[in-house]
């Protein structure tokens, strides 16, 4: 993995890790919000939506991943990443029209999101001195859209994405994205049926796409915020998730 490093002259793993919690904790509070202004839980979210767009939700997912690829990593070279306040409000805009129309709009407008979800998690990186155009830090970027979601019941309880390595090199991107689809398909059919309340309509749409921006936001600084802390302080990844499920008052999941 490419990174630029000024390594400094120590390392206070503690902090580091306490701020990566930090990060961590707070990723699901906005969700939260989305929750209570739609009147539901996340496990009925995609209950609402019609048979046949639950369906085809898995194949949706691998489209709009597929298109978010191809349009995120072309627009790097004449587009600049922005602040994360801007892609919030970005992409609040964009959720307001896509909720207005209900599901229809909605649908249209996910793989447009997916976009803007995937580039905010390549500027993430960035920030923390990886390069978005090489092709194992690409891997890594698809792979934060496996966290649980901002809809997610209990956000903490999910940090094997942390841990889990992407052992595929070559031209593997179509098989990480077969492996990552699933996951987000639950994730994105939650936000569809948010989307498509009714009555809400724009104002649910604009709440739905700021808590995901936000969301994956938070959870690309803590997965390459990992990845740098490994490096720098050259400290096994598994050792450093360990130690923040202690601190989180987490552990490890059963097998």
């Amino acid at each position: 993995m490419q990174i630029e490093s000024n390594l400094p002259s120590t390392i206070d793993v503690d902090a580091r890790l306490d701020e990566i919690a930090r990060r961590y904790k707070q990723a699901g509070g906005v969700g939260i919000h989305v929750l209570n202004l739609i009147g539901g839980s996340a496990d009925g979210l995609i209950d609402r939506l019609p048979g046949a767009v639950r369906r085809n939700l898995e194949s949706a997912t691998m489209k709009a991943l597929n298109h978010a690829m191809q349009a995120a990593h072309s627009s790097r070279s004449y587009v600049k990443d922005q602040q994360g306040w801007l892609n919030q409000a970005v992409s609040t805009a964009m959720g307001a029209a896509g909720g207005a129309g209900g599901l229809p709009t909605a649908l249209a407008e996910l793989p447009v999101t997916t976009t803007l979800l995937l580039r905010v998690i390549q500027g993430v990186a960035a920030e923390h001195g990886f390069d978005p155009a090489a092709e194992n830090v690409q891997f890594d970027c698809v792979h934060v859209f496996t966290a649980a979601g901002p809809l997610a019941d209990d956000n903490t309880a999910d940090l094997g994405f942390l841990t889990v390595r992407m052992a595929l090199t070559g031209r593997a991107m179509n098989a990480v994205i077969a492996r990552v689809a699933p996951r987000l398909a639950v994730v994105l059919g939650q936000k569809l049926a948010a989307q498509a309340v009714p009555v809400l309509g724009a104002v649910a749409g604009a709440a739905t796409n700021y808590a995901y921006t936000s969301y994956y936001q938070d959870m690309a600084h803590v997965h390459f915020g990992m990845r740098k802390l490994a490096i720098e302080a050259d400290i096994p990844q598994e050792e450093l998730v360990a130690r923040l499920r202690q601190k989180m008052g987490r552990t490890p999941p059963k097998i």
